[in-house]
């Protein structure tokens, strides 16, 4: 598993996409990118900065406490759709220190997680694997704990 705590991949500001071969696209989403950590029983949901969000997302700690794979890093943005836009102001909302009113919200509007990478599973260290290994691990992950009936988390 990830030795360290590492640092989200970020984009780069270009004045042309790349057209090389290998490349991917992600579209750019209206969130929170955050890196999600398991441990056990232990869950960790930290900001780009690292700080700490699990605190003002109750309802993505619990999918994540949920999931029977009990160690693992992932890489990916909390969002919050109202309607058919995603919401950056109601998730600053969250960011409060009122404990009831984060519980509120989260339940009347839940956010989501977004994944983009896997960075590590049970004891295999994923970070310096090349991208298209990070993908197919993330999109096993995903298969493997849908099938189980959890909620999904977006890929």
């Amino acid at each position: 598993m990830v030795a360290d705590r590492p640092s989200p991949m970020e984009a780069k500001l270009v004045n042309e996409l790349p057209v090389e071969p290998g490349w991917q696209y992600e579209p750019k989403w209206d969130g929170f990118r955050a890196l999600v950590f398991r441990d056990r029983e232990a869950v960790d949901i930290l900001s780009k900065s690292g700080k700490p969000l699990g605190r003002y997302f109750p309802e993505i700690a619990a999918l994540v406490a949920s999931v029977p794979q009990e160690r693992f890093v992932l890489d990916g943005e909390i969002i919050l759709p109202i309607a058919d836009i995603l919401s950056f102001d109601a998730l600053q909302a969250r960011l409060h220190p009122a404990q009831s009113r984060i519980d509120r919200l989260a339940k009347e509007t839940p956010a989501q997680l977004m994944l983009f990478d896997c960075l590590g599973v049970d004891d295999a260290d994923l970070i310096n694997a090349p991208l298209s290994a990070r993908r197919k691990a993330l999109e096993s992950f995903h298969a493997r704990h849908a099938r189980a009936g959890l909620p999904a988390v977006a890929l």
